[in-house]
């Protein structure tokens, strides 16, 4: 009876023994199948993560190509804009330079009311030549064309004293308000001459653009008069000021 207890709690050990080993195996089965859908959907996630990663980028790149050839564009316009538009400043500057302020060649031909007269002599003994200031006495600037026509004696009858050529200045003379010009001329050959006149005023008209000016300048001679030679009288240009060689004669 002792044997046979013995018998059957070794058996029943046996048999706990064999249940516990077959449940440890199940058991480590089951965890190795679970870890392993476990890292295959950590796999699987990664994968799309990394697929959506990559088409992101693409995506941001193709936005970027896109905005790139835009902001081309747009640049490339606003320069062609702003070429068309310098361009066209440039010229306009240049038309409004060419068509400016009038110049001063454009004065006016000066008037006998636009202009003083007054005589000097030359610093010599016997007095030979004498020199003619006008003066601008108008508010404008003018012209003062060709020479002085001068007449030593009544206007009507007095010869015109003729200009020497040598005299005569590239360009007319252009005088600002307040400004003289300049005219040479000789009177006598020096000495006492039988046709020598005494003049105490002689008379001095302009040119106008058309031939001489209507109205005359009155000038008082200097000091004591001039003895004139109409006949050996001549006249200078109009000039800013005289010159050496030019205006002797």
């Amino acid at each position: 009876m002792r044997t046979h207890h013995k018998s059957s709690v070794l058996a029943a050990a046996a048999i706990a023994a064999l249940s516990l080993g077959l449940t440890a195996c199940g058991g480590t089965d089951t965890g190795a199948k679970d870890a392993g859908s476990a890292s295959a959907s950590q796999q699987s996630s990664g994968n799309a993560s990394a697929g959506s990663t990559d088409k992101g980028t693409a995506a941001a790149g193709e936005a970027d190509q896109t905005a790139a050839k835009s902001g081309s564009g747009s640049t490339g316009g606003s320069t062609a804009t702003g070429g068309t538009s310098g361009g066209t400043g440039t010229k306009g500057s240049t038309t409004g330079a060419s068509t400016g302020g009038k110049s001063s060649a454009e004065a006016p031909a000066c008037a006998y009311g636009d202009i003083k007269v007054t005589a000097a002599k030359a610093d010599e003994v016997p007095t030979e030549h004498i020199v003619l200031t006008a003066t601008n006495t108008s508010g404008s600037a003018c012209t003062l064309l060709q020479y002085p026509l001068i007449a030593f004696g009544p206007i009507q009858t007095a010869k015109d004293v003729p200009a020497v050529a040598k005299s005569k200045p590239a360009a007319p003379i252009v005088v600002k308000p307040g400004a003289p010009a300049y005219a040479n001329v000789r009177i006598a050959l020096g000495g006492t001459h039988e046709d020598n006149k005494v003049v105490k005023t002689f008379n001095v008209n302009l040119f106008a653009p058309e031939g001489p000016a209507e109205g005359s300048i009155v000038v008082q001679a200097p000091a004591g008069g001039l003895a004139v030679d109409e006949a050996a009288a001549k006249t200078g240009y109009w000039t800013y000021e005289l010159r050496n060689g030019a205006d002797e004669f």
